[in-house]
């Protein structure tokens, strides 16, 4: 496992974890959490939705970015960055919206999701060069 990986992993499912502490803005999230033991958690909430969420979500932006840089690979970054995007944009741009929460949720279900695709078909570098014998 890569560090562009490993930092990807982290920041998705502390974003996960940060939300599921926050039962007045995610009650579907925090309802999980609460069943997890996490219940003890939403003392914290503010910690979470103003500076944790916001935190891993960049970091998992930023490890995308770097990754698709890297290894070339387009599409598997434009889904990568998508979900930390939607995560960042609900927080800063539409929280006040009826819609926003579907925006946010939609957001982190793409961040599990491709990070699950990352576990089980990890990206490699694409080669240009054709090697014949």
């Amino acid at each position: 496992m890569n560090i562009s990986s490993l930092f990807e992993k982290t920041g998705s499912l502390g974003a996960v974890i940060a939300t599921m502490g926050c039962a007045m803005c995610f009650p579907s999230l925090a309802s999980i959490g609460a069943l997890l033991g996490l219940g003890f958690l939403a003392r914290y909430e503010g910690l979470f939705i103003n500076t944790l969420l916001p935190v891993f979500a960049a970091i998992t932006l930023l490890a995308n970015l770097y990754s698709g840089f890297l290894h070339r690979r387009w599409l598997r970054m434009l889904w990568g960055i998508a979900g930390p995007l939607m995560i960042l944009t609900t927080l800063y741009l539409f929280w006040s919206e009826y819609w926003s929460t579907y925006l946010f949720y939609a957001g982190l279900v793409l961040m599990v999701l491709v990070s699950i695709w990352d576990i089980v078909s990890p990206s490699g570098k694409l080669c240009k060069i054709k090697i014949t014998q």
